[in-house]
């Protein structure tokens, strides 16, 4: 079933038809909300409530325009509010958390030898890690433009946010995240020598 024929669906109450938008964008949408708020369980909640919340408002979308974008855009909000929720309490364990971890096992090349796999491993830890020491509305910049590659102006829109302002947040976000990665690249350089 194509999109619009799921749409017009939901339009008409029929639940069905919130299946195969489920199938096209519940990857995306929980990949991008883990990115943000760092916990995969606490994203796969967010997309579902978000599909649900989806259902009963469809009529807010028009006809006219794609279902994707205006549902990561709902999925991204929640992310951020959560995210903003978490950051003000207090954690009693600095190791990375389960989404971390399994979304790195959903986005490993099996055709990788077992040193490059550790060494990806490795490089995913670093970045799950320094990504966590952004700001969520940094994180939530950084997301949209670099994993789903939106454009400033997208993000903005998405963002609610002017465009200076995004630009500044991912200015800050690429500043901050080459000083907290800049530990990992000589050592990834040596270990590249030592293989050679």
């Amino acid at each position: 079933m194509e999109e619009r024929q799921a749409l017009a669906r939901l339009r008409r109450g029929d639940l069905a038809g919130l299946e195969p938008l489920v199938r096209a964008h519940q990857l995306r949408a929980v990949r991008a909300a883990a990115l943000i708020v760092r916990d995969r369980a606490l994203a796969e909640d967010l997309v579902q409530a978000a599909f649900l919340r989806a259902a009963e408002r469809i009529a807010q979308l028009d006809p006219g325009r794609p279902f994707g974008p205006w549902f990561l855009r709902s999925v991204v909000n929640d992310a951020l509010k959560a995210a903003a929720r978490r950051e003000r309490q207090v954690s009693l364990d600095d190791e990375p958390d389960e989404g971390g971890a399994g979304l790195a096992g959903h986005l490993a090349d099996p055709a990788l030898d077992p040193a490059a796999l550790a060494e990806l491993a490795e490089t995913r830890q670093a970045v799950w890690a320094a990504l966590g020491r952004l700001s969520p509305r940094q994180r939530a910049a950084v997301v949209l433009r670099y994993y789903l590659e939106l454009d400033e102006a997208e993000v903005a829109a998405r963002l609610q946010a002017a465009p200076g302002t995004i630009k500044w947040h991912l200015h800050q976000a690429r500043a901050r995240l080459r000083q907290l990665l800049h530990p990992l690249a000589p050592a990834r350089n040596k270990r590249r020598e030592e293989r050679g």
